[in-house]
């Protein structure tokens, strides 16, 4: 008789869909029940000596542990040369446009379009699998406290806070750079909608369904990346489609790589077309209304374009920058798990522990989250974030800081101002020289400084990784810096004597900035992982005024590069020397980076202040 219910419990109720799970949890009996069927019939599939295994293993070879990391392996190679081929991709198409005579405009717009319709839909997967999972989670949660409630009593506050302890949770990067992502976020939609607004400008014969489409796809897919970036958490579990996440996350770093190179392409193409036209405007003016055939009846949204791009194409690469690190960072921890050997051998230690000991609820709830593809919570490992911000030993440095920025803003009018009258550009740049030089030479005693008295601080490393991601992403945009000050310094030393040029100023600010770069980013990866020990290094908080400084006037060397040196008329001597074409090429490329070596600087010297100074109770000093 109890066979012939198993057996009809086994074949009415189905225990790999969610839903017989949630109605199983309303009466325990069913519960157990479900579990015993369910238990049987896995003994009966995963027994050694039974004829079900028996017969699948004649017809079917279980993988071994090399097959297995064999399989992984592949899949991981497979999705990164997928990836390189679009980012070839993305390069070849812009180019070609740009250096090929007889290619239309907006040719390549398939392939972009192609790139964001696959990102969304990824995203979209990705969102249904996590609220798969946190619908499951917060399900077991909830069965678990009302058992734990039955036979304990009521839950006491403490068990409330231990709860409140599980839910925090980490995520991948810090807190301010996914702020700084949602920011830049927002000036590349405010780039792809003013692009969007060139449409309606064009006449009937140069408009294309593509050239609408693609930037509102891109909207789209920039907004959905921003939420997923900001809000997903480490602790997500992969289940089992791990090939379509490798390859998923993959394509979304590939789409931010081609992101990059198409804004930094036409960008480029952009201003040598303004270049040239400044260059030869008398003999435009005079060929303009017979040579030109007009592809627009107005140019009202392609100017604004035009006069806002040097502000907002920055955005969309520093955006781009920081999604595709994060992305990368979320596609490496796609990997092999124990689960997966167990899963794929067909054997379970809950499924043998269950024979020996006792089935209880909580059990029974762990063995369907296995088999839905969900990581129990009981199992997680949940740190503890305890924010608190203390202020002390960081005034002076503050205000010489503020000192920095006033200087620096009273610069950018002087230039601003200045720099519209021919005969008074060399005394707008002269003067940005100056105030360069102030900053970079404070900069550099500062840093020194720094380094020396936080050296007294204990190291101590959490990680084997020397470098995290925060700090690798540094290093990633100083390269930008590198590649500005040397090509300006080989400039400036060619154009030291031209009438054009900016002399010795111009030429020791770049030096000095090329130092700066190398001892401040030697700071921050010495600091990042020293911390207070003592009770003594608690009181002084060795080196935290410079620290503070440092965060300050970081800021004003990126308002600097930000607004001033992002243009290529910036140095119009370098302008003369390269030419048009190299010049223009060579700032896009590296001035990026370098604005985003500054705002990620500030982000690491104020973690350093954050965390290198706190003096944590001893119940919280945790690993």
């Amino acid at each position: 008789m109890s066979n012939d219910l198993e057996a009809k419990l086994a074949a009415n109720l189905n225990t790999r869909r969610p839903s017989a799970i949630i109605a199983a949890f309303r009466r325990p009996s069913q519960a157990l029940a479900l579990c015993a069927a369910t238990q049987k019939r896995f003994l009966s599939e995963l027994g050694p000596n039974s004829r079900t295994s028996v017969a699948s293993t004649i017809h079917e070879h279980l993988p071994s542990t090399a097959e297995i990391l064999g399989q992984d392996a592949l899949s991981k190679a497979l999705s990164a040369l997928y990836a390189k081929l679009l980012v070839v991709l993305g390069l070849a198409f812009p180019v070609t446009e740009v250096i090929a005579n007889g290619v239309t405009d907006g040719y390549y717009q398939g392939f972009y379009l192609y790139l964001y319709l696959v990102s969304v839909l990824f995203v979209i997967f990705q969102y249904a699998n996590i609220m798969r999972q946190k619908a499951v989670s917060m399900i077991i949660h909830e069965f678990a406290d009302t058992d734990r409630e039955e036979k304990n009593g009521k839950s006491t506050p403490g068990d409330k806070t231990k709860k409140n302890e599980k839910d925090k949770i980490s995520r991948y990067g810090s807190f301010y750079l996914r702020l700084g992502a949602i920011a830049f976020g927002i000036g590349s939609m405010v780039y792809s909608g003013l692009e969007f607004g060139e449409y309606f400008e064009l006449t009937d014969r140069c408009r294309s369904v593509l050239t609408a489409t693609t930037p509102v796809v891109r909207m789209a897919l920039t907004l959905l990346q921003m939420q997923f970036i900001f809000l997903t958490n480490k602790d997500i579990e992969t289940g089992s489609h791990k090939m379509i996440q490798r390859f998923g996350f993959m394509h979304m770093i590939a789409t931010n790589l081609c992101e990059w190179l198409y804004v930094l392409v036409e960008e480029t193409k952009h201003e040598i077309h303004h270049l040239e036209h400044s260059m030869i405007a008398n003999v435009i003016v005079k060929n303009n209304e017979t040579a030109e055939v007009p592809c627009r009846r107005g140019n009202m949204m392609g100017g604004l374009l035009q006069n806002a791009s040097p502000f907002l194409f920055p955005c969309t690469i520093e955006y781009s920058l920081i999604c595709a690190v994060i992305l990368y960072e979320m596609w490496k921890e796609i990997k092999c798990t124990p689960e997966d050997f167990e899963r794929k051998f067909h054997y379970s230690k809950t499924t043998n522990q269950s024979r020996n000991n006792s089935v209880t609820p909580e059990k029974i709830l762990q063995q369907f989250a296995g088999m839905l593809g969900v990581g129990s919570p009981y199992g997680s490992r949940a740190k503890l974030h305890h924010f608190s911000l203390d202020c002390s030993h960081a005034h002076r440095g503050l205000f010489a800081g503020i000192f920095l920025i006033v200087l620096t803003i009273i610069s950018l009018i002087m230039f601003f101002v200045l720099v519209h009258h021919p005969e008074t550009i060399t005394n707008a740049i002269f003067q940005v020289n100056i105030c360069e030089l102030i900053l970079y030479t404070v900069t550099i005693i500062v840093s020194c400084c720094a380094l020396y008295q936080m050296r007294s601080l204990p190291y101590k490393r959490k990680s084997r990784a020397i470098l995290g991601l925060d700090t690798s992403l540094l290093i990633l945009a100083q390269s930008g810096m590198f590649v500005y000050c040397m090509f300006s310094l080989i400039g400036s030393h060619h154009t030291i004597r031209n009438a054009m040029g900016t002399g010795l100023t111009g030429f020791f600010s770049e030096f000095l900035s090329f130092c700066q770069t190398i001892l401040q980013s030697l700071f921050i990866i010495d600091a990042w992982w020293r911390r207070c020990q003592t009770s003594e290094h608690r009181r002084n908080k060795p080196g935290r005024q410079l620290v503070t400084f440092l965060l300050v006037a970081n800021m004003a060397m990126w308002a600097i590069n930000t607004l001033e040196k992002n243009r290529a008329e910036f140095r119009p001597a370098h302008l003369n020397f390269y030419g048009p074409w190299a010049w223009t090429i060579i700032t896009h490329v590296s001035m990026p980076l370098a604005i985003f070596y500054r705002f990620h600087s500030t982000i690491c010297l104020f973690e350093i202040w954050k965390n290198s100074f706190k003096s944590k109770p001893i119940y919280l000093n945790m690993a």
